[in-house]
């Protein structure tokens, strides 16, 4: 399927620490790749060089086959993002933000999308709440609203459902499943909760020390390399990466 993210050769450094070191994958449409790894495994950077926000120190992204480094406000209109440590502006309300927002990805029948988001994620009784005042639940549904407001060809999603309970995060990865399953979109997803990732990616990337380590489906991956579950797996990847690596 058509490819909506290709990383080749991705490095960054930060004098003389190699955070990401040559990495390459790809994110095909209606595909949910995890990409998992220990703190300071390189992933909030790999996602930040993705977002334009830090510049490669070597390697090629292109979003949609569009080169960001060469066509940056194209490649970015096809992408959209959502964090618990990115929240929107707190001083606006909810309804204010996604319009604002949809202004700026340029969202057509704009009053309508937002209308439909509101319901989609459980958001109308706070339509006229300034997001400041919102739980952080509450603030990580808006998130991940308007990450969805220019129905995005590349969605980046870093721990989107940290902060929600149980039975919303449920609610919200199947939601975000259904809209993949659609052939929209490609998900790029990163998660400390292996559950999580077994319920909802198609395929994870285990970074460690900037590389990727192993790869493939998170259901297969643990009897591959000898483990349990994708929880064990992960741990042996942040204690022992040059081990894991070798089986």
């Amino acid at each position: 399927m058509r490819e909506v993210l290709s990383v080749d050769g991705l490095t960054k450094r930060y004098g003389e620490v190699l955070a990401v070191d040559d990495i390459s994958f790809r994110v095909a449409r209606s595909e949910i790749v995890g990409l998992l790894g220990p703190n300071g495994a390189g992933k909030t950077s790999t996602i930040s060089m993705i977002l334009g926000v830090l510049e490669p120190s070597e390697g090629r992204i292109a979003i949609d086959g569009i080169d960001l480094a060469h066509h940056r406000k194209p490649a970015l209109l096809k992408a959209n993002f959502a964090a618990v440590y990115a929240p929107l502006p707190g001083n606006l309300t909810v309804w204010q933000n996604l319009r604002v927002f949809g202004l700026i990805y340029g969202v057509r029948d704009l009053n309508s999308r937002i209308d439909g988001l509101l319901d989609d994620f459980d958001l109308r009784k706070f339509r006229n709440t300034k997001c400041g005042l919102l739980s952080s639940g509450e603030q990580t549904r808006v998130g991940l609203a308007k990450a969805m407001l220019n129905s995005p060809d590349l969605l980046l999603l870093d721990e989107p459902t940290a902060s929600l309970d149980p039975a919303t995060a449920r609610d919200i990865r199947a939601h975000i499943r259904r809209f993949v399953d659609t052939g929209a979109t490609g998900v790029l997803w990163t998660s400390h909760n292996m559950y999580e990732v077994e319920a909802v990616c198609d395929r994870v990337l285990f970074l460690s020390r900037g590389r990727i380590l192993v790869e493939g489906d998170p259901r297969a991956l643990p009897g591959q390399h000898g483990k349990r579950s994708l929880e064990e797996l992960f741990v042996a990847i942040a204690r022992e990466p040059l081990t894991v690596g070798m089986v």
